[in-house]
């Protein structure tokens, strides 16, 4: 991880140059930090400032986060503590969606989108999460069902609802696999490309993802791989913040999932 990385830090500093010089530099010299600005600013012909890509991700990646963690701990909840009729046919059935490759339901899903004009609009992007992610069901049902029984019966008959047993016991509890499931939300939005690529047409609703694919277009020549290197650095740099933060809840959340599984 750390090598391409640091190749990653190491092109985006050099000059146009230096990047193909034989043998390589393996340090800039010298460092051309104009790179990380340069990069922002350049843009190909009638499109918007690079903030609005960040604007249109941050927007997607931000309601991404919150609508699969909280349909997918709602969902969980209810297959890992409430019993109903045909749960365990009901949790296989979605289990086994998670053998369908995106590019099976591409087609079928960009035809319903037409259907509905909601191409070159955010809304394919944002509502189906609000249903839920197979994978996340099944990780956030494993960590529920490690959560002794006890508790719920005790604040039943304390008179409890169970909608107030999930938001005030389980959810509390849950918090490791719930920054679990929401980083692991976060770097999928925010690094999703075929997504907006098959949805979007318009330069003003492009993501970051797409821009970057794009990024080549600006120059109408060959890719200034230092400019783009930069531009790389700058778009990852969330993820790696987020995880730096939070990596502690993060690792306990995997830690304890794992145990539980």
């Amino acid at each position: 991880f750390l090598v391409p990385f640091y190749w990653m830090v190491n092109t985006a500093l050099k000059t146009p140059q230096q990047v193909f010089n034989l043998p390589p530099a393996w340090y800039p010299n010298p460092v051309r930090w104009s790179n990380f600005v340069d990069s922002m600013v350049t843009t190909y012909e009638s499109s918007p400032p690079v903030y609005r890509y960040a604007l249109n991700t941050i927007l997607i990646t931000v309601n991404g986060v919150l609508a699969t963690t909280i349909s997918s701990a709602m969902v969980a909840y209810a297959f890992a503590r409430l019993e109903f009729p045909g749960k365990n046919v009901l949790f296989l059935l979605i289990l086994s969606t998670l053998m369908i490759p995106f590019a099976v339901v591409m087609v079928p899903q960009f035809i319903i989108w037409r259907h509905l004009n909601w191409l070159d609009t955010f809304w394919p992007l944002m509502i189906p999460h609000w249903f839920a992610s197979a994978w996340n069901i099944f990780l956030l049902r494993q960590f529920f069902m490690g959560i002794p029984r006890e508790y719920d019966e005790a604040a039943l008959i304390d008179g409890a609802s169970r909608w107030r047993i999930f938001s005030q016991i389980i959810i509390p509890l849950s918090k490791p696999a719930l920054a679990a499931v929401g980083v692991f939300a976060f770097v999928f939005f925010w690094n999703d490309f075929l997504g907006p690529l098959i949805i979007l047409s318009t330069p003003k609703n492009f993501t970051l993802t797409i821009f970057l694919a794009n990024f080549s277009v600006a120059y109408g020549q060959a890719t200034q791989w230092n400019l783009y290197m930069a531009a790389a650095l700058i778009i990852v740099l969330p993820c790696l913040v987020l995880f730096f933060f939070s990596q502690s809840v993060f690792l306990q959340g995997i830690t304890i999932t794992d145990i539980i599984r």
